[in-house]
């Protein structure tokens, strides 16, 4: 049976506004009886029954995006202020490590965060020449935050693309990785299949890099 073209038209607008407040919705099919949400930092998270129509499924999620649009910056703060928290206490006893080599000094947090920032600068400008060629995308803008949810992020408008000032703590293949994905945003502003196809193709190996980096609290946007 086809799915009348207001219900299809209604979850692809729902979608782009959660997109625009940096939010990707994410809908598995499972055993379940309600369509159930969960809101996380950047994704919004949604559990449909095995058999539901499209038309109930879009129905549901329109009427909670302004829920989720209101909700996100206060879940996306309480994560910061748990993810710096766990940050700083963990600095205190966790060596200083230069692109995945441990230092002969220790640094606190704060002098950890310039000194990453301080390395990342320098690096930053080559990789981006190196690999921007490769991926045949070009960012406008590179910019550099101290960002605990986020590895990199990327404005495909402004073609501005932001890294984490706490890459320089692993090998720098791992940022690398993290240059490539955002770039390859410019192609695909999305992490449909055609998307990751993009990345194998630009940097073979990425799933090593992509590997150690998960988990480690920050996130690819």
């Amino acid at each position: 049976m086809s799915v009348p073209p207001e219900y299809t038209s209604l979850l692809a607008s729902a979608i782009q506004d959660l997109a625009q407040a940096q939010i990707e919705l994410q809908m598995t099919k499972k055993r379940v009886k309600n369509i159930n949400f969960r809101l996380k930092p950047h994704k919004l998270l949604v559990s449909v029954p095995m058999v539901i129509s499209t038309a109930q499924v879009a129905q549901a999620v329109n009427k909670r995006v302004p829920w989720a649009l209101a909700n996100h910056p206060q879940v996306l703060e309480q994560y910061k202020r748990k993810q710096s928290a766990l940050s700083q206490s963990a600095s205190a006893n966790r060596p200083t490590r230069l692109w995945g080599v441990e230092q002969a000094f220790t640094l606190s947090h704060d002098e950890k965060v310039a000194y990453y920032r301080q390395h990342l600068s320098k690096v930053a400008p080559s990789l981006f020449e190196k690999w921007q060629p490769i991926v045949g995308a070009y960012a406008n803008e590179i910019r550099l935050k101290k960002m605990y949810t986020r590895w990199g992020t990327c404005n495909t408008r402004a073609r501005r693309i932001w890294l984490s000032v706490y890459l320089p703590a692993y090998p720098i293949e791992c940022c690398e990785y993290v240059i490539v994905h955002e770039l390859c945003h410019l192609h695909h502003d999305n992490h449909s299949r055609a998307f990751w196809q993009t990345v194998a193709a630009a940097m073979p190996d990425y799933k090593r890099w992509h590997n150690m980096l998960a988990g480690k609290r920050g996130q690819l946007d």
